[in-house]
């Protein structure tokens, strides 16, 4: 019976990390069992992964066309293979299909994380072999010991909650439609298949359903993504939408998407497709060509709710919470991110790889409808996408305990000479202001970013005249360049044109241990500098 999977896919590591697939050019029995039992120990729970036998590789990439198989010698592969599985205690079977690709036999097991870890498998195939648990090292199997040994005992009997029976639903809760449209979808061989075996069997094959013939039931991660209505079976398992017209929080109305997990993901794209990603084109002075850009880019906003669908615990009653504000969107989802990766590391990578997984199985069927990316590209893709797009960098914040996960995408700006020419002054783009900010190495938080932003929409045109003058006269004191701007020297004045330039670092005081000092000046730094060349 066919697998689950797209098999040309799987072989080109389009759907699955390379680390969880091995490719054999012949049959070796004692490699064999200890990657059986690796991928059945799954130490850092992403699923299991895949023996591809008749297929050489280089740099544990696949070397195509396949090597492969004799077709004579497959049913003997597959005997020894279940020989093998009995060798593993707990005994552990995996999964065997044949499939011809470009014109060869191959052999695919898939192996998926086993129930009853941990595993262990002789060293050899001698009688006198010792016995170890075996886990994977990058591509490698290897024995667990030390710190992997204590990781993987902790683990016993302990499986992820998307991959355990759900105790409220029964079989009829699945839809067949739903899992037919997923292998279509996916191009797996298993959907001309799922026509002619009974449902229960299709259900066992693409592990979403356990038990024995009375009293079968489907897992969590089949209701998740099989079940017309999970919230029936799973709590609050869906996607609010809160969509605030200001920023007071008390004006706001709310969205629900529910239903299959991969449906709900998609509608609320949609759904900001539709109604929130706008592009928008500037003609920059002194430039032949306009500038365009999203207020949103799409694709960091995609793998955000994509992240927050993959790893918030779906033991919990907690919906997926997005908030859209008139300056940004926040996802958040519960818990946070699975130890070690904590708030520090949060804030200081953007590249984040974590070691183990809350849901392997969701990851696995996101990944196969290209809804996610592979294991740790997905952090790196949202900063790319808000760098490219003029955007300022994401915030990714948890709390000590972990017990949130906030993502924020601040919209970009949009550039109105018409708007600033009836307030009567200059626009200025903010996110090159920011991004300058941060290439001048002044570190700034949230919170100190979001000050920014707030002085930035403070500098009216005076202020900017101030800055101007500065540059072209440079020190000054401030009756000199107050009376330059047409202003008298009072409290009011330096309030809102002066200090918004002091806070941002766009100019400097010459004496900084005595403000009030009679000598005292003002400059202009590079970085307000580098803001006139960006005034439009």
């Amino acid at each position: 019976m066919a697998l689950p999977i797209n098999i040309e896919d799987l072989i080109n590591g389009q759907t699955v990390e390379w680390e969880r697939i091995e490719f054999k050019r012949g049959w070796n029995p004692e490699e064999m069992i200890h990657t059986l039992c690796a991928f059945a120990n799954d130490l850092n729970n992403w699923g299991g992964g895949y023996v591809i036998v008749g297929v050489e590789e280089n740099q544990g990439k696949a070397i195509l066309p396949p090597f492969g198989i004799n077709p004579s010698d497959l049913d003997a592969i597959q005997g020894e293979i279940l020989q093998l599985a009995y060798q593993i205690l707990p005994n552990y079977f995996p999964l065997i299909q044949p499939y011809v690709t470009s014109g060869k036999h191959i052999l695919v097991i898939w192996c998926p994380a086993g129930d009853n870890r941990p595993y262990t498998a002789p060293t050899t195939q001698g009688k006198q072999a010792q016995r170890y648990p075996y886990i994977r090292f990058g591509s490698r199997s290897i024995i667990a010991k030390d710190d992997n040994l204590r990781r993987l005992q902790e683990l016993t009997a302990r499986t992820p909650f998307d991959d355990r029976i759900n105790g409220k639903a029964h079989l009829n809760a699945l839809d067949l439609g739903l899992i037919q449209a997923f292998l279509q979808e996916v191009k797996s061989d298993l959907y001309e298949e799922s026509k002619r075996i009974s449902f229960a069997d299709l259900c066992r094959r693409m592990l979403i359903a356990k038990g024995p013939d009375e009293a079968i039931q489907p897992l969590n991660v089949g209701v998740l993504f099989f079940c017309r209505e999970p919230d029936k079976y799973l709590e609050r398992s869906w996607i609010e939408l809160v969509i605030h017209t200001d920023d007071s929080g008390r004006s706001f109305t709310e969205k629900y998407f529910k239903g299959p997990l991969h449906h709900q993901l998609r509608a609320i794209l949609d759904y900001f497709k539709a109604n929130l990603i706008q592009e928008q084109i500037v003609k920059v002075s002194k430039q032949a060509e306009a500038e365009r850009f999203y207020n949103y880019p799409f694709a960091a906003l995609e793998e955000a709710l994509a992240n927050a669908v993959y790893h918030k615990s779906y033991e919990l009653s907690k919906p997926i919470e997005v908030q859209l504000w008139p300056d940004r969107i926040e996802i958040l989802s519960y818990p946070g991110p699975v130890p070690p990766v904590d708030a520090q590391i949060l804030k200081q990578n953007q590249r984040i790889v974590a070691r183990d997984y809350r849901n392997r199985r969701i990851g696995d069927f996101l990944k196969e409808l290209r809804l996610t990316e592979g294991r740790g590209t997905g952090f790196p893709l949202i900063y790319r996408s808000m760098e490219a797009n003029g955007s300022i960098k994401p915030i990714f914040e948890t709390d000590n305990q972990s017990t949130y996960f906030l993502t924020i995408l601040h919209k970009r700006e949009e550039l109105s000479n018409q708007a600033s020419n009836q307030a009567g002054n200059q626009a200025i783009s903010l996110w090159k202001i920011i991004q300058l900010m941060l290439e001048e190495e002044q570190k700034l938080s949230p919170k100190q970013i979001e000050k920014a932003r707030q002085n930035l929409e403070k500098l009216n045109k005076k202020s900017l005249e101030i800055l101007k003058f500065l540059e072209a006269e440079g020190p000054k004191k401030k009756k000199e360049l107050f009376a330059h701007v047409n202003l008298t020297i009072q409290t009011k004045n330096t309030n809102q044109y002066l200090i918004p330039l002091l806070e941002l670092g766009l100019i400097q005081p010459t004496i900084k241990d005595r403000p009030s000092s009679p000598l005292q000046r003002y400059l202009i730094t590079p970085l307000g500098k580098n803001v006139l060349t960006i005034i439009v």
